[in-house]
């Protein structure tokens, strides 16, 4: 609630900022240069620790494959602090001249024209391939009229890890985990009665409730685009489940709270130490995951229906701001870090979905995905996962879902309550458009 109340805040300041001018077209009086005359780029992201280092030794390369530009790089704690401080720092006109994103706040950063148009510099690079780029992450950067305000850095989609001993001490096969009734089945076998041992750990938060959501034919919003959905039959069905098989079976848990990540490294370490049969986590955890503990698997479908998690994307967004020259940095180094021989290198680092088809072609990556069979998972799953879910509101309907995810994993409120309640507060929000 304190994130959601400084958000809110950040957002008034830089909404007043808008009203007075200085937050739309306002250029930098001039361009920032390094001591040795490099002009400067600064770059502002966030990450797990692994991804953290890999994506500074790319920063690192390009600085050193050239001798015009330097990036300069911040890191923040998680996404959501990066968004709220990039805010802040528009307001203050104290912005750096990239940043890394979810592909929510990068739309929301361009409804306000806050971050330029790429394909000014796109439409004028004949070497640029952007049928290359795989339609799933590319289109999460385009408008509907045709702006590209974000290239993807890399793809990531929320996959499943087992616990390789437990399945085989339970006499489970994982080929056989094709439904989340499955899984629940196969939790059920390995949790220990006393509480020492549970079957799975979904990961906090509403990701994976959305995921297990839409494999159950679930949608967001209307065809037509005017009722939030997320109280329909397809949502409760799944989000019952889940409360049930977290309260009332116990054969699943969910880890929370913590600095940062430290939710996320907690339901890590619980399987790694064998305390869980497995759990739901993110395509780029591959990199701190001991493989001979435990295997990848896509998420299953729910009942009879095909498995259809998100396949989202981080994304690189060139501040409106910086100048002419800042800009043309900004995009050498968006091209440098989604080259085939990078994303290989970041993909088999981190774990995360490559966004460019041809670095399957790469022979350092296909050396290490014969070797590292659970690299392919994710881009497997990609292939048929859904987008990103669009949120028109600017957030406030999967705001209203990450409450109600709240209420059903951690305070045991029915489904059906929490999702009737967040569907009000979300139409509310929807009607005001």
């Amino acid at each position: 609630m304190k994130k959601r109340i400084v958000s809110a805040l950040l957002v008034c300041v830089l909404g007043m900022s808008l009203v007075t001018g200085c937050g739309n077209n306002a250029k930098a009086a001039e361009t920032t240069k390094t001591a040795d005359g490099k002009i400067q780029l600064d770059l502002w992201y966030s990450g797990g620790k692994t991804a953290v280092n890999v994506f500074q030794d790319i920063v690192d390369a390009f600085n050193e494959s050239q001798d015009k530009y330097e990036v300069k790089t911040t890191t923040q704690a998680d996404y959501t602090e990066t968004y709220e401080k990039l805010q802040a720092g528009i307001a203050g006109k104290k912005a750096p001249d990239m940043a890394l994103l979810d592909p929510d706040k990068s739309r929301n950063l361009s409804e306000k024209n806050l971050v330029a148009d790429i394909n000014d510099y796109v439409e004028k690079d004949d070497s640029f391939e952007k049928d290359d780029y795989l339609p799933v992450f590319y289109e999460h950067g385009e408008d509907q009229n045709g702006k590209l305000f974000a290239l993807p850095a890399y793809g990531t989609t929320q996959v499943m890890y087992y616990n390789k001993a437990a399945f085989e001490k339970a006499g489970i096969d994982p080929a056989t985990i094709k439904t989340w009734q499955d899984l629940a089945a196969a939790a059920e076998k390995m949790t220990a009665s006393d509480g020492s041992f549970v079957g799975w750990e979904p990961m906090w938060g509403s990701g994976n409730l959305i995921d297990a959501a839409l494999s159950n034919g679930a949608s967001l919003l209307s065809e037509d685009g005017k009722k939030v959905m997320i109280n329909s039959d397809e949502w409760v069905e799944v989000w019952e489940s889940f409360r049930t098989w977290i309260h009332d079976d116990k054969i699943m848990k969910v880890n929370s709270g913590g600095q940062g990540w430290e939710y996320w490294y907690t339901t890590i370490d619980d399987v790694l130490q064998n305390k869980a049969g497995g759990y739901t986590g993110s395509s780029g955890d591959q990199a701190d995951l001991d493989f001979s503990i435990v295997g990848a698997m896509e998420q299953p479908g729910f009942n009879d229906k095909p498995s259809a998690p998100t396949a989202d994307a981080l994304q690189l967004v060139m501040l409106q701001n910086s100048s002419d020259e800042e800009k043309e940095g900004v995009y050498e180094f968006m091209k440098y870090f989604t080259t085939p021989e990078n994303q290989a290198k970041w993909s088999m680092s981190t774990g995360y979905v490559a966004v460019r088809e041809s670095t399957q072609e790469v022979e350092e990556f296909k050396s290490y995905a014969e070797e590292n069979p659970q690299a392919l998972v994710p881009l497997q799953q990609a292939s048929h996962g859904t987008p990103a879910l669009q949120d028109p509101t600017g957030g406030k309907i999967l705001d209203a879902l990450s409450i109600a995810a709240d209420k059903v994993e951690l305070e045991n409120v029915p489904a059906q309550e929490a999702l009737d309640e967040a569907q009000k507060t979300a139409q509310e929000a929807l009607d005001a458009l």
